[in-house]
């Protein structure tokens, strides 16, 4: 009986040294480095939206569990906590490893050389060394406690396993509701982007006019009439010229557009619309009027979305042009919402996506976007992650010069923007929580919204070449093109980025 009451206390001091251990280095190591261990909970697809609380809830926890297992007066209560904390930390693994929809990178400190695998593995020992101590301790307790009837003490461990698990599982469904739907402005990074290739362009004046199947074409503001042709994987390089019919006009701000077999040579402020066939590159004047306009994408071959001023107010609106036999032009003067001026505070970038046949206008100066159909009615307004929702400028009028400008410098949200299919991209200029400052030295992030669920899907980054940071981008499928200074890069998105692609 001696032998036997020795070894049990001798298993039941080795448990408890082991937890005392394994939380208090755990604690302090998450202490220490505590920036480190908040950004990665911020990366975690369980725990992201909370990730400020439990950086500091979870060392917290473990520094007081391992204090009542020193304590042989709260010893099994120690232990009922530490079990529980071991299941909840087990279940975020397994969630992890079968539920997530991308596996972030392990803890910290001398765990951190173990897989997710391996981790699980290595909890699950401690979860049975916890039950073992508890069951041990048990058969001591005088009889008149509670915890001492066999009963009591299936009830206490079912509950505990059920309100661990319970926990970590309520805390997946409201987090992964709150970064999709109600972000706190947290990222994730699910994927990654890997470099392919990029080519100098000698100038940094290039812009994206439109892509074929495996064709990428450029215009460049510096030379409007001039089309560069380079193939998807930027290995060959073709120039062309295009030839108006007709030269005569004052032309301010002149681009093209390819859509194969058709390019269209525009420009809103004069206002004239040239088209023409790419297998010779002469333009015709297709429409010549009265509307001026901006920030235009082709709808199809021969309608046009725009943003334009109203002739009542002198507001920006969106509108549509008819270029056919009979054109025609259609305004709708509540798609942009006016919050100062309804000018500066309205501006933004116009898309138009021809898989899904979605308007999709994203504002510059808050973190809003605004979706609608061919016919300029609404489908939706939409918010991205940044915090942002009121235009943070200052505009004021020069009597002079009878013109409105900054009176300082404007606060940009969204700096760039594409779409590809249902997928919004966007170029944020902020820096999220729990995201290290250092990364936006070296990157650019990009961040993914599918339109078809109005929800955030993730982030990545593009990095900078030569302290040029990235200008504009478009998106062809899983390829990423980004004008950064005088190159044009090219990345590879991985699936995990673009599985919300609409099939």
């Amino acid at each position: 009986m001696k032998f036997n009451l020795r070894y049990k206390y001798i298993f039941i001091e080795v448990i408890s040294f082991l937890y005392v251990v394994l939380f208090v280095y755990a604690a302090v190591s998450k202490l220490l480095d505590f920036e480190n261990f908040r950004v990665q909970l911020g990366q975690s697809p369980l725990l992201s939206a909370f990730a400020g609380v439990i950086a500091w809830m979870v060392p917290m926890l473990e520094l007081f569990i391992a204090l009542l297992i020193v304590s042989k007066r709260w010893r099994i209560i120690g232990l009922f906590g530490a079990l529980g904390l071991m299941i909840m930390f087990t279940a975020y693994i397994f969630i992890i490893l079968n539920y997530s929809s991308f596996v972030p990178c392990s803890c910290g400190g001398i765990l951190e050389k173990l897989g997710w695998t391996e981790h699980l593995f290595f909890n699950l020992v401690f979860i049975m060394l916890a039950a073992a101590g508890i069951l041990l301790l048990a058969v001591g307790v005088p009889k008149v406690h509670l915890i001492s009837k066999p009963a009591a003490l299936a009830s206490a461990f079912s509950l505990t396993v059920l309100f661990s698990i319970g926990i970590v599982a309520l805390l997946f469904m409201l987090s992964e509701d709150i970064i999709h739907h109600r972000n706190n402005f947290v990222r994730r990074f699910p994927g990654n982007a890997v470099k392919v290739n990029d080519i100098n362009l000698k100038f940094s004046s290039y812009y994206f006019a439109g892509a074929s199947k495996d064709k990428i074409y450029l215009g460049s503001h510096t030379a409007p009439l001039l089309v560069t042709m380079l193939d998807t994987a930027l290995q060959n390089k073709n120039e062309f010229k295009i030839h108006p019919n007709r030269t005569d006009f004052l032309f301010q701000s002149v681009q093209i557009r390819v859509s194969p077999p058709n390019f269209y040579l525009i420009d809103g402020y004069v206002p004239v619309i040239f088209k023409g066939n790419i297998n010779n590159w002469k333009g015709y004047v297709k429409w010549n009027g009265a509307t001026t306009f901006s920030h235009y994408q082709l709808m199809d071959s021969l309608t046009l979305a725009f943003r334009s001023n109203s002739n009542i107010n002198g507001e920006s609106v969106l509108g549509s042009l008819h270029f056919g036999s009979k054109p025609k032009t259609r305004f709708n003067t509540s798609l942009l919402q006016k919050q100062i001026d309804g000018i500066f505070d309205v501006d933004g970038t116009l898309h138009y996506n021809q898989d899904t046949q979605k308007l999709v206008y994203i504002y510059l100066y808050r973190n809003e976007f605004i979706v609608g159909d061919k016919a300029l009615n609404l489908n939706y307004r939409g918010k991205t992650i940044d915090t942002i929702s009121k235009a943070q400028i200052k505009v004021t009028t020069v009597a002079s010069q009878q013109e409105m400008k900054f009176s300082a410098p404007p606060v940009i949200v969204n700096k760039t923007s594409a779409v590809c299919k249902n997928l919004l991209f966007v170029n944020s200029a902020l820096l999220g929580k729990y995201e290290p400052a250092e990364m936006w030295k070296d990157a650019s992030v990009i961040d993914i919204y599918d339109l078809n669920t109005n929800s955030y899907q993730g982030s990545f980054y593009i990095y900078h070449i030569k302290n040029d940071k990235l200008k504009n981008f478009f998106i062809l499928n899983d390829n990423f093109y980004g004008f950064i200074g005088p190159y044009l890069v090219h990345y590879k998105l991985s699936r995990k980025l673009t599985n919300s692609y609409q099939k």
